[in-house]
């Protein structure tokens, strides 16, 4: 009889599952089919076809997929691969204190009768992919003008702080800080508008709000000092640039697809005012699926004059950039190496790039499925983020043990000696 198995049942999302399959005939051909409803009840699924060896067994981490979703030995590819059945959808995990449930089918290759396909299950199972490992602690923040979550590893720390700043979808995102605090770090989850009694809209970017938050954390008894780190993506990577600029706490800042010079809303320090860099409109391009991209919008003003980049020379904590270069929102790649230019120009060594062909602008946590196209608020028509499945797949895989990695070095003293 056909056994389906799956090791770990329950685990991070970041954590691979081992798949096998037992007991078939030798040499037939099976399909393996994941799906998923997120938080809107919104179906995720995945397929892909495999032969047994002669002994009737498949190996995800041995054997190649025959067609499906992807093809090749890819022992993840059933959950990076996952697609919405309503288009524009992206798997994003609001809620971390639950569970996705990806339920696992082995099934008859199925065939299509009158339109509708039909396929006996051999074998199924359900797997729990979490964002939160069951000991951490999450608090809700709200405190003097801040507001997120900080999740905190269990025991007395203390422990590397680092702040987690999303960008243009607004509202409290927590799965990566979550992640983050899953690995040993103490990290604060930061809203900064469409969240409680935030701006409903980001008209500008107040800094002292973030140094606020930084303060918050390196207060807290658990959190080991002097200095905290950020994660941060598209615009939340501009502001962590900023930060990271302007204030001598930040050790060490991850920018994912940013730009290194302010895009639409002014960022305003102590009086100061940064004005956003003019762009071009003509260059938004809207291309053959109704789709836009914006990364062209700057290659008059902020690809060619460096008197728009932000000064990031000034910064005296650690940059590590990662880079997609199949963005269709941003032109990370050249922003990056405009970025290093600097830094290299100044005669700093602070900083290290990895750059991802094939990846696109929203580089997630590892197995996370490709979101090429979503709605934001406030962006009519829909966005094309780019990206390419599987070397996507791979960016996300390789650049989370890297993030975690240059975070702990630069976050905790005695860790450079140790890498």
């Amino acid at each position: 009889m056909a056994k389906l198995t799956a090791v770990p049942l329950s685990a991070l999302v970041d954590e691979p599952v081992h798949i096998r399959v037992t007991g078939l005939a030798p040499l037939q051909v099976v399909c393996l089919q994941a799906s998923l409803k997120d938080e809107k009840g919104i179906l995720f699924s995945s397929q892909a076809f495999y032969r047994a060896n002669e002994v009737g067994e498949v190996d995800l981490e041995r054997d190649s997929s025959l067609g499906g979703d992807y093809m090749g030995v890819h022992p993840m590819g059933l959950f990076w691969s996952l697609k919405p059945e309503k288009l524009l959808s992206r798997l994003s995990k609001r809620d971390v204190t639950s569970p996705h449930k990806i339920h696992i089918k082995l099934c008859h290759p199925y065939f299509p009768v009158q339109g509708k396909v039909i396929s006996s299950s051999l074998d199924s199972l359900i797997l729990e992919r979490w964002y939160v490992a069951p000991d951490i602690t999450r608090i809700q923040v709200k405190e003097g003008r801040i507001r997120g979550a900080l999740f905190l590893p269990p025991g007395e720390g203390p422990f590397p702080g680092v702040v987690d700043l999303f960008g243009g979808t607004g509202g409290l995102i927590e799965f990566r800080a979550s992640l983050l605090a899953s690995h040993g770090f103490a990290a604060l989850a930061l809203a900064y508008w469409g969240y409680d009694d935030l701006p409903s809209q980001l008209e500008k970017v107040d800094l002292e709000y973030f140094e606020e938050g930084v303060e918050f954390l390196l207060r807290h008894p658990k959190v080991l000092g002097p200095g905290v780190g950020i994660t941060s993506v598209c615009i939340g990577a501009e502001i962590g640039l900023s930060i990271a600029i302007n204030l001598k706490q930040i050790t060490a800042t991850v920018l994912i697809n940013g730009p290194n010079f302010v895009t639409s809303s002014p960022h305003v320090y102590r009086g100061q005012v940064n004005p956003p860099t003019p762009c071009n409109e003509e260059f938004v391009i809207t291309n053959a699926f109704g789709l836009v991209e914006f990364y062209r919008t700057y290659e008059e003003t902020a690809d060619k004059d460096s008197k728009y980049c932000l000064p990031i020379e000034k910064a005296q904590g650690h940059f590590l950039f990662v880079v997609g270069e199949d963005d269709k929102n941003l032109n990370s790649k050249v922003h990056a190496d405009q970025a290093t230019a600097q830094l290299m120009k100044s005669g700093k060594k602070n900083w290290t790039l990895l750059s991802y062909p094939g990846a696109g602008h929203l580089i997630e946590p590892p197995y996370s499925p490709l979101c090429r196209a979503s709605r934001i608020p406030y962006v009519i028509p829909s966005v094309h983020w780019g990206g390419e499945v599987i070397p996507h797949a791979a960016a996300q895989e390789h650049c989370w043990k890297e993030i975690q990695k240059f975070l702990k070095q630069h976050l905790i003293p005695d860790m450079s000696s140790q890498l």
